[in-house]
């Protein structure tokens, strides 16, 4: 799923507030959008996924080290660009890259790069997920894709806990099946 500033800061608000989904939730979306950052800049300079990875790693817990520092009244990706960019350029110091090879960009770069390679899985589930009934794309968009609890999706629905459940189970297989047919020749 791909995510916005707005979101993002939400999310990092609500975690510094004490949200631990929240907060579990804004590392896992940023962890999508560096993995396809650093993917990017380290193919440049001919390095692999498994450094990409590592430097993940490294800003995700910068920025748990340092979240007490994040000024909640300005922007948010630009606070995770700089911590990633300077991450990188620690990254080619040590591995003696030059950083001629690297081109700097502006911290909307970050996002970008991880919306385009989730464009396509975006659209994929989303034409997936409109082929279910409403109650099962309901129950898995909010357990499953946006990280609410069955409970607080079986409050949000006005369904039984059970009923989330069942919902879920049932829209899994389903798209499960679905997936399996549009593989087939």
């Amino acid at each position: 799923m791909i995510a916005s500033e707005s979101e993002l800061q939400r999310l990092m608000v609500a975690g510094l507030n004490g949200d631990a989904q929240a907060y579990r939730l804004l590392l896992d979306r940023l962890s999508q959008h560096l993995r396809a950052y650093y993917k990017t800049r380290l193919a440049r300079v001919g390095r692999g996924p498994s450094e990409a990875e590592d430097l993940v790693q490294e800003v995700l817990i910068a920025i748990h080290t340092r979240r007490h520092a994040y000024d909640e009244a300005e922007p948010f990706t630009p606070w995770v660009h700089a911590i990633a960019r300077y991450k990188f350029i620690d990254f080619l110091r040590k591995t003696k890259q030059s950083l001629n090879d690297v081109q700097y960009e502006d911290s909307s770069t970050v996002l970008t790069e991880a919306d385009r390679v989730e464009s396509d899985a975006t659209r994929d589930l989303n034409s997936l997920l409109l082929q279910l009934p409403e109650k099962m794309r309901r129950s898995i968009r909010l357990v499953k894709l946006e990280g609410f609890s069955v409970v607080e999706a079986a409050a949000q629905t006005g369904m039984s806990v059970p009923a989330i459940k069942v919902s879920i189970h049932r829209g899994m297989k389903l798209l499960s099946s679905l997936i399996g047919k549009s593989r087939s020749p």
